[in-house]
């Protein structure tokens, strides 16, 4: 398996340049979502993303199970994209989730190797103040966290800045 990692704020281009590695591989491309539609402004960026992505694009939604969503749906011949792991951490913590055991689960799943190719995105959010509130500095500094250990055992990391990659890892 190889792992590529995507990082970038909001609107900095990262999922058009993870859709750009995944197609570019010639695998069968599959978007692993993990977004909810819990409002109106969320479901118009979810169709933007759709939208974004015809066939031959297969999409799977999973808010909370990444890692078993990865074991089942990695083939040799299938690129998948998961998009993203900040949404699936707001996921875990809204949902009263035990976050490091989800996180742990991932982390095992991405150590083993899976056939495929495995392109992960996440909203960098540590590159601005503190939050105010205590929820907030929570989900910042699990995010941190999370980065860190997905850093770690990718093969590739990119940094995406006004839609631009910066190569950290690989």
């Amino acid at each position: 398996m190889s792992l590529h990692f995507v990082l970038g704020g909001a609107r900095s281009g990262k999922s058009a340049f993870a859709e750009g590695l995944v197609l570019a591989s010639g695998l069968r491309p599959l978007y692993l979502a993990s977004g909810q539609a819990f409002d109106a402004e969320m479901t118009a960026r979810i169709a933007l993303h759709r939208e974004r992505r015809p066939p031959p694009w297969e999409t799977v939604e999973e808010p909370l199970h990444l890692a078993e969503a990865l074991h089942r749906e990695a083939a040799p011949d299938r690129a998948i994209l998961g998009d993203c792991l900040t949404l699936w951490l707001t996921n875990l913590m809204l949902g009263g989730h035990d976050v490091e055991a989800a996180f742990a689960r991932l982390l095992e799943t991405l150590a083993t190797p899976l056939p495929g190719l495995v392109v992960l995105v996440s909203s960098e959010v540590g590159l601005s103040i503190v939050p105010e509130n205590a929820m907030a500095r929570e989900f910042r500094d699990h995010a941190g966290l999370l980065h860190q250990r997905v850093a770690a055992v990718a093969s590739h990391v990119t940094l995406v800045a006004a839609g631009l990659p910066l190569t950290l890892k690989g």
